[in-house]
This record gives structure tokens, C-alpha cells and sequence, in this order.
């Protein structure tokens, strides 16, 4: 029987969307933006130099789907005849799979969204945040985004003297300004983005991790009437000398989805379901067997790769490559982004001897994070959805209204549903007359 590994690249957007306008973001394309800083040599770091080499992505249609997104080719993308060449000379296989483009239609740019619409549940309805008040609002406080009534029930539930922060930042920006006077005093320091989180930093050994994630299992219960999405809590380490750093406890609080995804159905269907990196609490634990932690990209590839030996038949395992997203995304950093994909890249050919002849391998994203993007928000943008297996059809699926579309036909492929929402394309991309083999190479 089937199994399907979807692999999610946080914040690989290929072009600014229709709706990109409605969010400040028209003109955004992280890929292509990344591309052109490198083969313009503006991305030039200690790990890596020159045009943007990610060979593997493009030969399973990267590429192509960057093109029919944005009309724009990837700069310096190495040579479909060349790749030819190099596979009849022996040296590597020519891989090739579907692709086509999704348009998030849920309301939002953020991460619980792009997700569960993948997933087979779009969220037509936004999400509630915390913007700045009106000047003067009696109900916050002076310099503060979280209304007066919700910090005082926080600081009552959970016996704190106050809070700091209060306020929209970067995490990274916050903990540098804060840091020291939050290890001096303990309060913890609260903090928001464009996004629908309340997000909660504090030092893991003078604070305490297992408090901090009380207290963000507390604030979870008194948001849920403001329709946040996610409380996030952000240890961190380090000291006001040599300074503060982020620790890899980041743990997420998630509003549980509404109605079934794939996950559930997959359950359903007496399937196992394996969530790798921050997708259990993306989905609140909703529907998910087996959750495995992870930390950076090299080490969830090699989760990823330990359940493409091991899953069982009729299973979905599903990772999250974070740190595009959080580390070089929302810091706004080219050429960290750069050499992150091209370690992806280099690392992609591991799985393919691994996959079993009825097995699909889906590589996607969730929303834009363009790191040449002013601000520190993600971009709403179009995202790349890539297909192979040994019975996947080297086919254009065009552009996709609605990430759904991809849950719908990966359900198609193992067998379970319908879902609720999105428009399969099993049909297009099921190759009867296999002609590519996943042992090759």
C-alpha cells in the first residue's frame, strides 16, 4: 500500500499572489529574489558563493513551477540538457516530477493557515491579532498592544508582578533590548507580529522552561476569546555579557482545527499519521499517531529519512523546515536563506532509494517570507507544489486555486476521503506506465 511524505519548506514563496496587494506584499517572490541577489554575488557568505545551486529541486520542476507563478526563470538554474547529459554519462539520475502552483484563498499569511488549507482546510474567516490601539484607548495600556483586561487576568492566574514588552517585534530584537532587564526582574517579556500570536520569551534557567510553558498553556485559555491563533513560547539563554540566543524549546499553542484535515482522515482510514518538527502543534495534536522532535534542517531531513525507512504502509508523514522561515525569512537574511535551501538541496537525494514504488513524495510551502522584503513579516505569495514517485506523471498541473488542492490529491493517493475542500488531481498526475523509479542513483 501507499504512503506520502509531504515536506514542507516554511516560507519558500515563488511570487507575490492576486490578493498580494491586500497585504502590502505585491511584488514579493522569495525564491526569485534570493536567486537574483546570488547571481548578482550580493549573497555571498562563509557557506556558500555564487549563483543559487539547487539542482535537485529544479529537476523535480522547481523551475518551472517559479515560471508559471511569476513569468521570471530561476537565475543561474543549471541546464535541463546538461542534467540530461550528466545521467547518460553515469554520474546522476534525471529526476522529474508534477508541479503546479498554489493560491492560498484563507484569510491570512501565517503558519496554522497555509498549513491546514494544505491540509484540506481553508480558513475563509481571519484571524483575530493585536494591532496598535487608538492613542488614549482606555482599555490598554500606555504602550501596549494586549488589552488591560486580558494582562490582569494573566498576571492573576499565573502570580506575576507584570510583564514586558507589550508590544509588535521581532523575537530576536526584543530579547537583545529586554534580556537583561527580564533576568534581573523575571517578568516575562510578551510580545505580538502582523500575525495572530501572543508570543511569550523567557530565560530557560531563570525563569524556568516548564513555567514558561505553563504560563503559555494559561494564556492559550484567556486568548481564545480574542480568536488568536497560536501563543508561542520563545525560550531563550545566554546572559546581558555575551548576550542572548534563542533556544531550539520553541513550543507552539495552537487553536485546534475546526473540521477534519487529511490527518484525520488518514486515521480514519486505520492509517498512521507522523508529524515531524512543529507540525503536531500546528494541528494541536489533532489527529497525529506519532509526534518527533527536531531541531534544524539537517537534523529533521534525517527524521524525515528514518520514516521513509520505517513508516509503515498507509501512512502520511508530514515535516516542517523551519528555519527557512524562522531563521532567515523573518531576519531578513539572504544569503543564510540561500545556503539553507542549497543545504536542502544536497540533502534531498538521500530519500529517493528510500521510497517504495506506490510511495509520493510532495515537497510545498506555507507562505512567502521574501528576506528582501521590507518589514519582518511573511509575503503572501504563490507556493511551489512538486510530486514524485515511481508512478508520477512528469506533468504541468497549472495554477491551483487553493492549497487544498494538493491535500485532495494527495487523499486521492492513499486512498482515503474525499475532504471537504480542494479539487484532486490524481487523475493528471497517476502514471499507469511507470516511468520513473525512486531506486535510481
Amino acid at each position: 500500500m501507499a504512503r506520502a511524505f509531504i515536506l514542507v519548506l516554511d516560507s519558500l514563496g515563488i511570487g507575490s499572489a492576486p490578493d498580494a496587494g491586500k497585504y502590502g506584499d505585491e511584488g514579493a517572490n522569495t525564491l526569485l529574489h534570493i536567486a537574483e541577489s546570488c547571481a548578482a554575488g550580493r549573497a555571498d557568505n562563509a557557506r556558500r558563493r555564487g549563483a543559487l545551486l539547487i539542482p535537485n529541486l529544479c529537476r523535480l520542476g522547481l523551475d518551472k513551477a517559479l515560471a508559471l507563478a511569476c513569468g521570471r526563470g530561476l537565475p543561474g538554474a543549471p541546464e535541463r540538457g546538461a542534467a540530461a547529459a550528466a545521467h547518460k554519462a553515469g554520474h546522476e539520475p534525471v529526476l522529474s516530477g508534477a508541479y503546479a502552483v498554489g493560491q492560498e484563498i484563507s484569510a491570512g499569511k501565517d503558519t496554522p493557515s497555509g498549513h491546514w488549507e494544505m491540509m484540506g482546510l481553508p480558513l475563509l474567516q481571519a484571524w483575530g491579532s493585536f494591532p496598535p490601539p487608538r492613542p488614549g484607548d482606555p482599555a490598554f495600556a500606555e504602550g501596549s498592544v494586549f488589552p488591560r483586561a486580558l494582562l490582569e487576568k494573566i498576571y492573576q492566574q499565573a502570580g506575576l508582578a507584570g510583564s514586558l514588552g507589550n508590544c509588535i517585534a521581532s523575537g530576536t530584537e526584543i530579547i537583545a533590548r529586554l534580556g537583561a532587564e527580564h533576568c534581573a526582574g523575571g517578568r516575562p517579556i510578551f510580545y505580538t507580529s502582523a500575525d495572530s500570536v501572543f508570543q511569550v520569551a523567557a530565560h530557560e534557567e531563570v525563569f524556568g522552561l516548564a513555567r514558561l510553558y505553563d504560563l503559555c498553556a494559561l494564556i492559550r485559555r484567556e486568548v481564545d476569546s480574542y480568536n488568536i491563533g497560536r501563543v508561542i513560547a520563545r525560550p531563550f539563554t545566554g546572559n546581558a555579557g555575551q548576550g542572548f540566543k534563542r533556544s531550539p524549546n520553541r513550543r507552539d499553542w495552537t487553536t485546534p482545527p475546526a473540521e477534519p484535515t487529511l490527518f484525520d482522515y488518514v486515521q480514519k482510514s486505520g492509517g498512521t499519521t507522523i508529524a515531524i518538527g512543529k507540525i503536531a502543534d500546528i494541528f494541536a495534536h489533532q489527529g497525529i499517531d506519532t509526534a518527533i522532535k527536531a531541531y534544524g534542517t539537517s537534523e529533521l531531513f534525517a527524521a524525515t529519512l528514518r520514516q521513509a525507512r520505517e513508516a509503515p504502509d498507509n501512512s502520511l508523514t508530514m515535516t516542517n523546515f523551519v528555519d527557512f522561515d524562522q531563521n532567515f525569512g523573518h531576519r531578513r537574511d539572504i544569503a543564510g536563506y540561500a545556503a539553507e535551501l542549497e543545504l536542502f538541496d544536497r540533502l534531498l537525494p538521500q530519500i529517493f532509494p528510500l521510497l517504495k514504488p506506490e510511495d509520493l513524495l510532495v515537497i510545498t510551502a506555507d507562505h512567502g517570507c521574501d528576506p528582501s522584503w521590507s518589514g519582518s513579516d511573511h509575503t503572501r505569495e504563490y507556493v511551489p507544489q512538486l510530486f514524485y514517485g515511481a508512478f508520477v506523471r512528469p506533468v504541468a498541473c497549472g495554477r491551483r486555486q487553493g492549497f487544498a488542492d494538493m491535500g485532495q490529491t494527495v487523499a486521492s493517493w492513499l486512498k482515503v476521503g474525499p475532504l471537504r475542500h480542494g479539487r484532486s488531481y490524481y487523475n493528471s498526475i497517476y502514471n499507469t506506465m511507470p516511468g520513473n523509479s525512486p531506486a535510481i542513483g
